[in-house]
C-alpha cells in the first residue's frame, strides 16, 4: 500500500509541475523544510537517546506527568514522530504501560503546535535566509567530524538552517504564484467552505506525511495573502485529522503496540477535528478575546491561526483525560496479540525493541525470564517426574521425591520445539542484531553477552535433562531399589535447587537465598572433580549392573553440570538486573 500511495504521490507531483511550474518554488521550501526536519530529529536522537529515553520511563506513572513531558519534550526536539517511536518502543519492552504511551501522545500532540508558533512568531517576521545560510555552513562542518556529539550539533543546526530556508522559499514561492494567480478568489465562506478546506488539509497533510509542514505551508500562504482566516482555520483542523492517516500508514508494518497507538492517535485526532470543526466560530471568537488581551495585533493573522491550534488540540486531551483507561482496555480489546497454541512466540521481542539499547536489554532480560521460569523450569521439574506446585510448596523435599513415583510420560524433545527453540533463536537474532547495529557502552555490550550465555546455558540443560529423563524412567520402573535410590537421590538434589532459585526470584529476602546457591554451586563444582563412593560401593558388591552403572556415572557427572548451569542462569538473569540500566 505504501509503495502505491508513493507511487500516485509522485504522479500527481509530476502533473502538477507540468500544468503550473510556478509552484516549483514553492514544494521546493516544502521539500527542504521536510529534509530540515529529517535532520533535526537525526541531531537530536544523539543528544537525547539516554536523558529522553530515561525521562520518558519515568515519567508514565502518572497522566499529568506523561501528557505534560510528552508536551515539552516535543516542543524542544521539534519531533513528535521520535517521541512516538520511542513511546512505541518503550511500550513494546514494557517499560511503560500504554495508557502512560498514551499521554505521552497525547502531550506530543500538544507539543507539536510550537512548529506553529516557531514560524509564525519568527520565521515569518524576519529575513531567515541571512540567519540560515551560516547555520548551513557551520552544519555541514560539524556533521562531517567523527564524534558522535560533534555530528549531532551538525546535523541540528544544518536542520534548522534548512528549516528556515525552507520556509523563505516557501514566502518566496507565494509571492510569485500571486503575480499569476490569486487564491483567495477560491475561498468559501460558512460551514461549507469549512469542511472543504479540512478536506484539503487532511490531503495535503497525507501527500507531505507531516502536519509541521503542512502547518507551515498554511501559515506562509497566509501571510502571504493567499488564503483567507476563516480557511486557514479549516485547513489547520485538517492538519490535524491528516496526521491519522500518516500514524495509519507507519502502523501497518508496526508491531502490536504500534498499531494500539495509531488507534488512539486515529481516536485523538478525529474526536479534536470534530469538536473543532463543530465549534469553529466560537473558537476563533476565543482566539481574538485573547488576542486582544494579549495585545496580539486584529490583522497577525499567522500568530492568531498558531494560538488556535494550540488552543483546539489542549481542549481535545482535556476533553480525553477521563476516557484513556476506557480507551485503553477498548485498544487491548481490538488490537489482540496473535497466540499461536502449538509453538510459543516470544512475547517482549519485536522489530520497535530495537531503536534503543535500553529497550533492546529489557525485552531480552525479560523473554529470558520468560523462557527460564516457565519453559525450563517447567521441562525440568516433569523430566525428573516432578510436580511444578510441589517444588513451589514447602512440603518435605524427601517426601515429595517419595510420593513423586509416576511417570508423567515427558517428551522432553517435544517441549524444546514448542516451547523453547523459536524463542531462543529469536532471543539470540535481537541480541546479535543489536550488538551488530546499535552504539552500545562497553557496560551494555557486556550484558547483552551475558542474556546470549544464559540462553545458551538453559539450551544446554534442556539437553542434558533429556538423556536423565530417559534413566530416570528406566530407575524407577525396575525392581532395584539401590539404582532407585541413587535416581531418587539425583532428583533430590535437583528438586532442592529448583525450590531456591524459585524463592530467589519470588521473596523478597533475596541474598538468604542467594548465599544458598552460591553454597549448592560450590558443592556441585566440588562434585564434579569427586567420584561417588555410593555408586563406586554399589558397583564392588555388584548390586547393579555394568550399563547401569555407566548410565550413574554420567547421570553423576550431568546433575552436578546441571545444578552448576542453573544456579549461573539465575544469578546472570536475576542479580540486580535493575543495575543494567543505569550507564545508559
Amino acid at each position: 500500500m505504501k509503495r502505491v500511495f508513493f507511487v500516485a504521490v509522485l504522479i500527481a507531483l509530476a502533473i502538477i509541475l507540468s500544468f503550473n511550474p510556478n509552484l516549483k518554488t514553492i514544494l521546493a521550501g516544502v521539500s527542504i523544510l521536510l529534509f530540515g526536519m529529517i535532520m533535526l530529529e537525526e541531531g537530536f536522537k544523539v543528544f537525547t537517546k539516554g536523558p529522553l529515553q530515561n525521562i520518558l520511563k519515568k515519567a508514565t506513572n502518572k497522566l499529568y506527568k506523561s501528557i505534560t513531558v510528552g508536551a515539552t519534550v516535543t516542543a524542544l526536539i521539534q519531533s513528535s514522530s521520535l517521541v512516538s517511536v520511542i513511546t512505541i518502543s518503550f511500550i513494546s519492552a514494557g517499560l511503560i504501560s500504554l495508557s502512560g504511551g498514551l499521554g505521552l501522545i497525547f502531550g506530543a500532540n500538544i507539543g507539536s503546535t510550537a512548529t506553529a508558533w516557531l514560524v509564525a512568531g519568527f520565521g515569518l517576521k524576519i529575513k531567515i535566509s541571512a540567519l540560515a545560510m551560516p547555520m548551513l555552513v557551520f552544519g555541514v562542518i560539524f556533521s562531517f567530524q567523527k564524534k558522535a556529539s560533534l555530528k549531532g550539533i551538525g546535523n541540528v543546526l544544518a536542520g534548522l538552517g534548512f528549516f528556515f530556508l525552507g520556509i523563505h522559499y516557501m514566502k518566496e514561492g507565494f509571492d510569485i504564484f500571486k503575480e499569476y494567480i490569486d487564491l483567495t478568489e477560491y475561498a468559501v465562506t460558512g460551514y461549507l467552505g469549512v469542511l472543504i478546506y479540512t478536506g484539503i488539509g487532511i490531503i495535503i497533510t497525507t501527500i507531505l506525511q507531516s502536519s509541521s509542514a503542512t502547518l507551515a505551508l498554511i501559515l506562509t500562504a497566509l501571510s502571504a495573502g493567499q488564503i483567507e482566516y476563516e480557511n486557514a482555520l479549516a485547513l489547520a483542523i485538517g492538519a490535524n485529522v491528516g496526521t491519522t492517516i500518516t500514524a495509519i500508514l507507519g502502523s501497518l508494518s508496526s508491531n502490536i503496540a504500534g498499531k494500539r497507538l495509531a488507534g488512539a492517535h486515529l481516536i485523538f485526532n478525529i474526536v479534536t477535528g470534530i469538536i473543532a470543526i463543530a465549534f469553529i466560530y466560537p473558537l476563533a471568537n476565543l482566539v481574538d478575546n485573547i488576542a486582544e488581551s494579549t495585545h496580539i495585533s486584529e490583522t497577525n493573522y499567522a500568530l492568531k491561526l498558531a494560538l488556535f491550534h494550540t488552543i483546539f488540540n489542549i481542549i481535545g486531551v482535556v476533553l480525553m483525560i477521563p476516557f484513556v483507561n476506557k480507551m485503553e482496555r477498548m485498544l487491548l480489546r481490538v488490537f489482540k496479540e496473535k497466540i499461536d497454541k502449538d509453538i510459543d512466540e516470544p512475547k517482549y521481542l519485536n522489530e520497535a525493541i530495537l531503536e534503543f539499547p535500553a529497550t533492546v536489554i529489557s525485552s531480552l532480560i525479560k523473554e529470558s525470564k520468560y523462557l527460564y521460569k516457565n519453559a525450563l523450569f517447567e521441562i525440568v521439574a516433569h523430566a525428573l517426574n516432578i510436580h511444578r506446585e510441589d517444588i513451589k510448596s514447602d512440603k518435605r523435599i524427601k517426601k515429595v521425591i517419595k510420593k513423586s513415583t509416576e511417570d508423567m510420560q515427558v517428551d522432553v524433545e517435544n517441549l524444546y520445539y514448542k516451547k523453547v527453540k523459536t524463542i531462543y533463536g529469536e532471543i539470540i537474532k535481537y541480541a546479535t542484531t543489536a550488538q551488530n547495529n546499535l552504539k552500545l557502552t562497553k557496560q551494555q555490550n557486556n550484558t547483552i553477552t551475558d542474556i546470549k550465555i544464559a540462553n545458551r546455558k538453559i539450551v544446554e540443560i534442556i539437553r542434558d535433562v533429556r538423556e536423565l529423563n530417559k534413566n530416570v524412567t528406566v530407575a524407577l520402573s525396575t525392581d532395584n531399589r539401590h539404582l532407585i535410590n541413587e535416581y531418587n537421590s539425583f532428583r533430590k538434589k535437583l528438586t532442592k535447587v529448583l525450590r531456591v532459585i524459585y524463592l530467589f526470584r519470588t521473596e523478597d529476602n533475596t541474598q538468604k537465598y542467594a548465599d544458598k546457591l552460591t553454597q549448592l554451586k560450590k558443592q556441585a563444582k566440588e562434585n564434579i572433580r569427586l567420584s561417588n563412593k555410593s555408586i563406586d560401593r554399589l558397583i564392588r558388591k555388584d548390586l547393579i549392573t555394568v550399563e547401569s552403572a555407566s548410565s550413574l556415572f554420567n547421570d553423576y557427572a550431568n546433575v552436578n553440570n546441571m545444578i552448576k548451569k542453573l544456579i549461573e542462569v539465575a544469578e546472570l538473569l536475576y542479580n540486580d538486573s535493575d543495575s543494567l540500566f543505569e550507564n545508559e
